[in-house]
């Protein structure tokens, strides 16, 4: 009598997690996105940018930070950090730690800790290879880029706006994938480069973290994009940006390893117990972030505008 076979146990280990493939993918996926969704309709951005940023960002400086001008060139670098600190909560984090967190397997608090750098130092390479050279671009000619105009071209477009709606929606699918993949249910776009460079899935990681600034509209984000642009100074831009960026992971990275050191342990045994749940981690990080910034940064977006109707809580 031939043995049946699971047929997601014939799909190619993917990238982020390489071990087993779970069963009830269909239903990772659609608890994800629902997630997704209801984090849309339950976000404040207000509250988030304002409430949580702005009192961040203030503590940090000492001052009022939306409204003391940027007075020169360490002045500037500070504000970068403080802004970066301040806008920690994105949906490209949580997916970026989430994907990390299987990756903890070492048995002594030092090896986990050692482990959980690396990849560390690899994702923020791809962050800074991306804001270092968005911050140089602005510094060259920021002052003629969208990001940097106030007209509108309609009463309710602006470029800005449609250039966040681009990248957001870029970022947003591009996370789906990798979740969909991390399941098995599409093709691992990492698969052959991945086996050649094993850290260009965390380069790639970097590299969505660091394009969040390339479609921010984060009020503080544009002072400090504002002041880049018209310093008219490549190096300045490069600076400020990835000092931003940096500021942007500070505060998830030391959660991140204090999780490691504290919980590891329990989350290596928790994994071991039954390896596709590693899959399951990465893949809800994922399409959970990757819904959530579609439909907020584009489909939202558009229900703002009287286009469309979208479900908001009344306190958003």
């Amino acid at each position: 009598m031939a043995q049946r076979t699971d047929p997601a146990a014939s799909v190619p280990a993917p990238t982020f997690a390489p071990g087993a493939v779970p069963r009830r993918r269909l239903l990772i996926v659609g608890l994800s996105a629902l997630a997704g969704f209801l984090l849309t309709v339950a976000w404040s951005a207000e509250f988030v940018d304002r409430t949580i940023g702005d009192n961040v960002a203030d503590t940090m400086l000492g001052h009022h930070a939306k409204g003391t001008p940027i007075a020169g060139v360490l002045a500037g670098l500070a504000f970068a950090f403080s802004s970066g600190v301040a806008g920690t909560f994105t949906a490209c984090n949580i997916a970026a730690f989430g994907a990390l967190a299987p990756a903890v397997s070492r048995t002594t608090r030092r090896g986990r800790l050692l482990q959980m750098v690396r990849p560390l130092a690899w994702l923020s390479a791809g962050m800074l290879a991306v804001s270092a050279t968005y911050g140089a671009v602005v510094g060259l000619v920021g002052t003629h880029m969208p990001q940097f105009q106030n007209a509108r071209m309609t009463a309710d477009w602006s470029p800005r706006m449609i250039q966040s709606m681009v990248v957001f929606g870029v970022v947003g699918l591009v996370m789906v994938w990798l979740g969909l993949a991390a399941l098995g249910v599409v093709p691992d776009p990492l698969a052959r480069v991945s086996a050649r460079f094993p850290n260009a899935p965390m380069i790639l990681m970097g590299a969505l973290i660091g394009a969040f600034l390339i479609g921010r509209p984060f009020a503080l984000f544009r002072q400090m994009f504002r002041d880049a642009a018209e310093s008219h100074n490549p190096l300045y831009g490069a600076a400020a940006f990835s000092l931003q960026s940096i500021g942007n992971i500070a505060v998830m990275s030391v959660l991140f390893l204090l999780i490691a050191l504290l919980a590891g342990s329990r989350l290596q045994t928790w994994i071991a117990a039954k390896p596709s749940r590693a899959a399951v981690l990465v893949a809800a990080a994922f399409i959970t972030a990757g819904v959530f910034t579609v439909l907020y940064w584009d489909v939202r977006i558009l229900a703002r505008r009287e286009i469309i109707w979208y479900p908001t809580a009344p306190w958003t």
